[in-house]
């Protein structure tokens, strides 16, 4: 439980005015019409609209569905690429008083069933190009009354074996122009997005309007993010609402660009995109940005992106590519931390005026730390009796969050007893709090390796793994060790120009200027990829199963 409430002297504000999320919409229609909103199509082809015809369509959307049946605390699922017809059904699903239930098309076909089960969701909308993923479980959803596709085309001419379907664009065309947008309780769920569940089924995490909004306005404080910027949404909207990022446009009146299907082996669709739409911020992991860096390394011309914000989130950002994008114009690549539990903002990396005067290489290093706890969240690290432990960069402990925008509980879902104390989320993560009160995340509690009765950092020796210039990926793991309990093993996926001129004691000679001896790996492995989950991680829990046996073995 909680802190108890005080209730002081009775204010005459309007908080019985509810925040809800068609009110950023409502705002960019009404002050905003004629800002763009660009959206990419699966055939390259750009669609430009603006504030006012998209608001209409979403009015149409929400009129349409309602017609369907769709009634307040109805979940509808939503599986497509960042499109404007995602874009718009965030809006028009919400604004109604129902559910969009994110759908991540990457997840095991058992686990997707389970999401949509568990959620009881009354309608998919699919991306014509994603109908098969749903196809594959729609046998096993028995609640599910009908099937969206996501397409231009009309619905006699889509092949598919769901049914009953319908076409996006003609129940939009169908549907009533007029909507008197009702106010929903701000505490309602405005979206449902399920963890990955690399440790089980998947965990349902509701996001309330208010949840929403209030991340939204920090966000875009916190980022300063304003009606000059260009937004390109990089992050998948089916992931944690894509960071809620998208939201802070239409919030602030920017420019949004949505960039569709794209793909880490082509980076530079996205480049062109970035660069040809003049993007001022975004926001994407270090395995999408380090693709593209690479790709616009190898450009005879390099494109000049000055003013370009990116952030980042996922693992921490190496520093070499940190660098590589200021060399483009100063372009700032600004580390953030969250999670899906945590909507996700909670802590975003800027440098404090305070320390300004740190030397250039120390910045630098300040830099790749998870950041400032942003305002309204309260954070603190715990040992494992659950003790606070001091701020001075050196107590390690798990890192323990909660705020307006946390979650403090999973939908029906036993394991939150196991996850949530006195209103905090406990992360998982293991985690610094500096005397700045920069918080630095070293590792997952489940991928601390410990050799020895020492602690050794995955994260960090990944980081300076991935500084080498000629690896693009790299993960290190625990394995089981017959005489030191666990000993880091080091997977190394090289560019193709380092595949003939890296070898294993280049990188160890690379290793050794940052690291003491007994913290190296005891192996490196060359290896073509590194597997991943659904939302674009290492997978280490793979990883450590394809190797289990690897340092107890005879070699």
């Amino acid at each position: 439980m909680g802190k108890a409430i005080l209730d002081g002297f009775p204010s005459t504000s309007g908080d019985g005015y509810q925040l809800n999320t068609i009110t950023f919409l409502r705002h960019a229609a009404r002050t905003f019409p004629e800002q763009e909103v660009v959206s990419r199509g699966i055939d390259g082809n750009i669609r430009r609209s603006d504030y006012a015809r998209t608001y209409a369509r979403v009015k149409q959307m929400a009129n349409a569905l309602t017609e369907l049946g769709v009634q307040a605390g109805d979940r509808v699922g939503v599986m497509g690429w960042n499109t404007h017809r995602f874009f718009e059904l965030y809006f028009a699903v919400s604004g109604i008083g129902a559910v969009l239930l994110q759908l991540n098309p990457r997840i095991a076909p058992e686990h997707l069933t389970h999401v949509i089960r568990h959620s009881r969701g009354k309608y998919i909308c699919v991306a014509e190009t994603m109908a098969p993923v749903i196809e594959n479980v729609a046998p096993n959803l028995e609640e599910v009354k009908g099937y969206i596709v996501l397409t231009d085309s009309a619905i006699g001419d889509v092949k598919s074996k769901l049914a009953p379907k319908y076409g996006y664009e003609e129940l939009l065309k169908a549907a009533q122009p007029d909507l008197e947008w009702p106010m929903v309780n701000e505490h309602s769920a405005y979206s449902a997005c399920y963890t990955t569940g690399t440790t089980g089924l998947p965990k349902g995490v509701y996001y309330s309007h208010r949840c929403i909004y209030l991340h939204s306005l920090q966000f875009a404080s916190m980022g300063q993010i304003n009606m000059n910027d260009v937004i390109m949404q990089i992050v998948p909207m089916f992931h944690a609402q894509g960071w809620g990022v998208f939201f802070i446009a239409p919030l602030v009146g920017a420019k949004l660009v949505l960039p569709g299907r794209y793909s880490l082996e082509e980076p530079g669709s996205l480049v062109d995109l970035m660069v040809s739409e003049k993007a001022t911020v975004s926001c994407g992991a270090p395995a999408i940005f380090m693709p593209m860096l690479q790709h616009i390394q190898k450009m005879a011309e390099k494109p000049d992106l000055s003013g370009l914000r990116m952030f980042s989130g996922a693992t921490e950002p190496p520093v070499s590519m940190m660098k590589g994008y200021w060399d483009l114009g100063k372009a700032q690549l600004i580390h953030a931390y969250g999670a899906t539990e945590t909507t996700p903002l909670v802590t975003m990396n800027k440098l404090k005026p305070s320390l300004e005067n740190l030397p250039e290489e120390e910045q630098w290093e300040l830099r790749k730390k998870q950041g400032l706890p942003v305002a309204g969240i309260d954070v603190k690290i715990v040992d494992p009796m659950g003790n606070v432990l001091p701020h001075d960069g050196k107590s390690v402990g798990e890192l323990w969050i909660k705020g307006p925008w946390i979650t403090t509980a999973y939908y029906d879902d036993e394991r939150s007893d196991e996850s949530f104390q006195d209103g905090y989320w406990k992360s998982s993560d293991v985690a610094t709090i500096d005397e700045n009160g920069y918080v630095k995340v070293t590792d997952r509690l489940k991928d601390v390796i410990k050799s020895g009765g020492e602690w050794i950092s995955s994260i960090d020796l990944e980081n300076s793994l991935m500084g080498h210039p000629q690896v693009l990926e790299a993960a290190v793991v625990g394995i089981e060790h017959p005489k030191w309990a666990e000993r880091p093993l080091a997977l190394v996926v090289l560019s193709k120009e380092g595949q003939d001129a890296v070898s294993k004691a280049d990188i160890y000679a690379f290793l050794q200027e940052k690291f003491p001896k007994w913290q190296l790996p005891d192996d490196i492995l060359f290896v073509d990829k590194i597997p991943k989950t659904s939302v674009g991680k290492f997978s280490k829990k793979d990883i450590r199963e394809t190797y289990k046996d690897y340092y107890s073995q005879a070699r």
